[in-house]
């Protein structure tokens, strides 16, 4: 009778195991870096192709003419288009990325990646590189395969720049999610001078201060010119099904569109199509398609005065605040004392330089062409000297700003103010 009320919860006379932690659930082994490199790539490849199916599929419902096979090799082909590859359509090319597509697919081979190494547990140098590797082919040679497939009638996509394409994508996007999930993305911060390791999301921030900014411009133009995008969507009549296409194609070109302000800011402007210009100097454009993205362009003419203030403005608010974090990330290194408000300005004019290359990138990706004739020439054709003058300005502000706060901060065993 005492020995069985000494083992509570049995219920016969048998030896129990002790009350203890709960058993750890079993963790599943993981997989040959190769298998999980190409479940990853070939995840995001079928995410990416039939959400843009998907898009054209629905368009198709709406529309009275083509075929649903029709539709699906569309998709297929603005999937590819996404990825720079050339496309040929009626005697006329089209290169035009929708960036808002391939801010999306590189976000899915970011988390492709991490899912490569997460499902691996890859962490040597070498399983890092066959992931990424591996990753990388996986995706470009079936984005070359479904370019294969697409290239029926009409529409004909280039084998070539469809793979070269998507191979530096998921290159970019892949090996940054794998690099980010095994901890060698913190082991290269580590290891990076603190000049630059500061400097870097400097940079960051400007960019961002500057995309801000035209993203603000852009809808605040739009919200004036509010009349003519209700009038362009009564012209369209696309009904519900066709308003949801015309939605993800506006989403679409979205990112492409607030370059075009950001090299509108700079100066130089952009255009959107052969002979056109929209600069802050003046405005050329005629007749543009009913698209209500474009409805906060400007008409012929001159411009208001203040957007030439803010062209010259814009890039030194963008370098000051690249000066204000370069100088407080500075400042809390151990090594601060040593450093001088020189070092702090010239910390700030690199992170101007970076943040200009990161600009010229982008513009440079923008356009493209979209069709023949007088749509064959969109973008932004002076982006090295947008990009030029804009990292003139921030280097000018970055400089400024991180020289001016590291000149006032409290000298050693100073009592800093308020104290």
């Amino acid at each position: 009778m005492t020995d069985m009320l000494s083992r509570p919860g049995a219920r016969d006379g048998g030896s129990h195991p002790p009350p203890g932690p709960a058993r750890p659930e079993a963790v599943a082994p993981p997989r040959p870096v190769v298998l999980a490199a190409v479940i990853g790539a070939g995840t995001c490849l079928l995410t990416g192709v039939l959400a843009c199916a998907a898009v054209a599929v629905i368009g198709w419902l709406a529309a009275t003419f083509g075929g649903a096979s029709g539709a699906v090799r569309a998709g297929a082909a603005v999937w590819l288009v996404a990825h720079k590859a050339g496309a040929t359509l009626g005697g006329g090319s089209i290169t035009l990325a929708p960036l808002g597509i391939t801010l999306f697919l590189g976000w899915c081979l970011y988390r492709g990646g991490r899912f490569t190494v997460r499902t691996s547990a890859a962490d040597r140098t070498k399983d890092l590189l066959t992931a990424a590797g591996v990753f990388a082919a996986v995706y470009a040679f079936g984005a070359l395969f479904i370019a294969l497939l697409t290239s029926d009638g009409p529409l004909k996509v280039s084998p070539f720049s469809a793979f070269l394409g998507a191979a530096s994508l998921a290159l970019v996007a892949g090996t940054a999610g794998i690099l980010v999930e095994s901890g060698a993305a913190a082991d290269l911060v580590d290891a990076t001078p603190s000049g630059l390791r500061d400097a870097v999301p400097a940079a960051g921030a400007a960019v961002l201060t500057i995309l801000g900014t035209a993203s603000l411009l852009y809808g605040v133009l739009l919200a004036v010119r509010f009349s003519r995008v209700t009038g362009m969507l009564e012209l369209l009549d696309t009904g519900i099904v066709g308003s949801v296409v015309l939605f993800a194609i506006c989403l679409g070109l979205l990112p492409n569109v607030i370059l075009y302000v950001v090299a509108f800011l700079a100066g130089p402007g952009f255009q959107l199509g052969a002979g056109t210009t929209i600069a802050p100097t003046g405005v050329d454009v005629g007749n543009l398609p009913a698209l209500p993205l474009l409805a906060a362009v400007p008409t012929d003419g001159a411009t208001p005065t203040y957007l030439l203030v803010l062209t010259a403005l814009v890039p030194l608010l963008a370098g000051a605040v690249a000066g204000v974090v370069v100088t407080r990330r500075g400042l809390a290194a151990p090594e601060a004392e040593a450093l001088g408000w020189d070092a702090f300005a010239l910390r700030g004019a690199m992170a101007a330089l970076l943040a200009a290359v990161t600009l010229l990138i982008l513009m440079m990706l923008s356009g493209g062409s979209a069709g023949p004739g007088r749509m064959a020439e969109i973008g932004i054709p002076a982006a090295l000297p947008a990009a030029g003058v804009l990292g003139a300005g921030m280097a000018i502000g970055a400089a400024v700003a991180a020289g001016v706060l590291a000149a006032r901060r409290p000298a050693e065993g100073e009592p800093e103010a308020g104290r």
